[in-house]
Parts: C-alpha cells; sequence; structure tokens
C-alpha cells in the first residue's frame, strides 16, 4: 500500500483522532486490493468480514429483490463502508459492487471493533459516522417520498455536474433510475420533462443550458440537499 493512501485514510474523519499505533495496527492487518469494474464486493445477508474504504474508483451501494434493484449510495474515494454492520458484528443489509475498476481497501473487522473497545477518540468518530449515516438515510427517505421524479433527478443534477454544467454519466440510465427510486421508463419521460428547463441529455452526456430553470424546477431544500445539515 502506497504511504499516500495510507496518510489520505489517516486524514479521514473516522481515522484522523486515533491513536497512532491502533491506527497501525489498523492498517499492518488491511489488504488493498484492486478489482475490476462490476465486481460484487460484498453480498447482503453476509456478515462482515472487513470495513472496506474506497482508495480508488467507484463503488455501488444497493439492494436486490428478484427483478427489482435499489440504489442507495455511491462511493468515491475515501468513503467507508458499511460501518454499521462491522461495529455491530451483525449480516449485511445491502450489497456493494464496483462501477469502476477500484482500488479497496479492507481492514479486518474484527481489528475494528477491537479499536473501538480500547481507542475512545475512535469510538467517538465511530458514533459521529453512523450519526451522519443516519442523518443522510433520512434525507433520502425524504427525498423520495416527497418529491416527484422531476425533481429528485434536477436535485440530482445539480449536486453532480461540472461547473460548466456538463456532466457524462459514469454508468447507464437504468443504473441512475434505481438510484433515484424510479423506473428506467419514468426516467426516459423526466428526463424529455427537463429540456424545456435547460437540460440537454444524450446517452451518458448531459449539458445544463439554463442554470436558473433548473434551480427553480428542483426548489432544493437544505433539510434534503445540503450535506452539512
Amino acid at each position: 500500500m502506497r504511504v499516500a493512501d495510507i496518510e489520505h485514510v489517516r486524514t479521514l474523519p473516522l481515522f484522523r483522532n486515533m491513536a497512532a499505533e491502533r491506527f497501525d495496527q489498523l492498517t499492518s492487518g488491511a489488504l488493498l486490493q484492486r478489482f475490476p469494474a462490476h465486481v460484487e464486493l460484498l453480498h447482503e445477508g453476509d456478515r462482515p468480514d472487513f470495513l472496506h474504504v474506497v482508495v480508488e474508483g467507484l463503488v455501488e451501494l444497493y439492494s436486490e429483490r428478484e427483478h427489482d434493484e435499489l440504489g442507495f449510495s455511491l462511493l468515491r474515494p475515501y468513503s467507508t463502508f458499511i460501518l454499521a454492520a462491522v461495529a455491530k458484528d451483525a449480516v449485511y443489509l445491502n450489497s456493494a459492487r464496483t462501477l469502476a475498476p477500484s482500488r479497496v481497501l479492507m481492514i479486518p473487522a474484527e481489528t475494528v471493533r477491537t479499536a473501538i473497545d480500547s481507542d475512545i477518540a475512535f469510538a467517538k468518530a465511530i458514533v459521529m459516522e453512523l450519526t451522519v449515516a443516519y442523518r443522510r438515510v433520512l434525507k433520502e427517505l425524504k427525498n423520495r417520498q416527497f418529491r416527484p421524479t422531476s425533481e429528485r433527478l434536477a436535485n440530482w443534477l445539480l449536486r453532480e455536474m461540472e461547473p460548466d454544467g456538463h456532466l457524462r454519466l459514469p454508468f447507464d440510465k437504468r443504473k441512475l433510475a434505481a438510484h433515484l427510486g424510479t423506473t428506467p421508463e419514468n426516467l426516459s419521460r423526466t428526463f424529455a420533462t427537463l429540456a424545456s428547463h435547460g437540460v440537454d441529455a444524450h446517452g451518458r452526456e448531459i449539458i445544463v443550458t439554463d442554470m436558473v430553470a433548473l434551480k427553480e424546477l428542483a426548489r432544493p431544500d437544505p433539510l434534503i440537499d445540503d450535506p452539512m445539515t
């Protein structure tokens, strides 16, 4: 594992205040693995062997039942997953897979639980990390329950697009539909609706030509959309 990666992981809120000796113990037993795109990293219902940290690439958290799929999160460097299952030593409630070639740091779950018991700063950071995750889930519940698909898509575009209004989807629109809580067919209709609000979509290429119109449609709510609340 590169020193630069270790140093960057060390700066994450989850690890930055823990004792240096304990952090060294965590990372000394860790594995850094490369995975191609579309590899399942963990499956819901299994017990956790590792706490995962995305070092490079893109990882998706999702759940599926028969032919239906529900997207939860898209994780970029340097995000951890799935902390709640590791801390509780409970089964995963969702699955994870790579959406792009990725490097993932895997810290043994037992080592993480030992650190929780012995390092107060790390235990406090665990509480804060789980608090943030809980609030993120609550925001997403409000987003899906109170907003039509057009508003959900508009706010997602506002969060993800580049400052110049351009965005290239890192996955197909079926995947985007799963993460917006809708069907691919409804998403296609919604993109057509957003054309009159300054959104020009061709395949994975999206350009926002009227930011004011898109924001008027999105009606961002700080209690849903602001990551700092």
